[in-house]
C-alpha cells in the first residue's frame, strides 16, 4: 500500500522560504510520476511541479525561478524548496505519484490522473 506524508508547512512572511517534504512509502513502479499540488478552499487543485522517473521537470508558470521540485530516492522522498513565497502561494499543498507510461509524460495540471495523496500540509505566507 503506498503512503504519503507531507511535513514543512508553516506561515511565513512574504519573500520567506519553506521546504516541503514528501516521505513515500510502498511504491514500487519503476516508471513514475511524483508532483506536488496545492489547493485553496472554494477552488480547484491546481499542479506546481512535477518529477518524472525520466528525470524531466515540469513547473507551473506561477512558480518557475520561485520554486524546486527534487527527490532523494535513497530517502524515499520528495522535496519543494519555495523561495519568494507570496501571499498567493498560501494554499494545502499536496504530494501525490502515479504511473509513467512508456513515451509518456507528468502531467501538471491533470491531477486526476494522480493516483495516490498525501494527507497535505498547510502553507500560509503573509504580506
Amino acid at each position: 500500500q503506498v503512503q504519503l506524508v507531507e511535513s514543512g508547512g508553516d506561515s511565513v512572511q512574504a519573500g520567506g522560504s519553506l521546504r516541503l517534504s514528501c516521505a513515500i512509502s510502498g511504491f514500487t513502479d519503476s516508471r513514475y510520476c511524483l508532483g506536488w499540488f496545492r489547493q485553496v478552499p472554494g477552488q480547484g487543485r491546481e499542479g506546481v511541479a512535477v518529477i518524472g522517473s525520466d528525470g524531466r521537470i515540469g513547473y507551473a508558470d506561477s512558480v518557475k525561478g520561485r520554486f524546486t521540485i527534487s527527490q532523494d530516492n535513497a530517502k524515499n522522498t520528495l522535496y519543494l524548496q519555495m523561495n519568494s513565497l507570496r501571499p498567493e502561494d498560501t494554499a494545502m499543498y499536496y504530494c501525490a505519484t502515479r504511473g509513467l507510461r512508456v513515451g509518456g509524460f507528468c502531467p501538471i495540471q491533470a491531477h486526476y490522473e494522480y493516483t495516490n495523496w498525501g494527507p497535505g500540509t498547510q502553507v500560509t505566507v503573509s504580506s
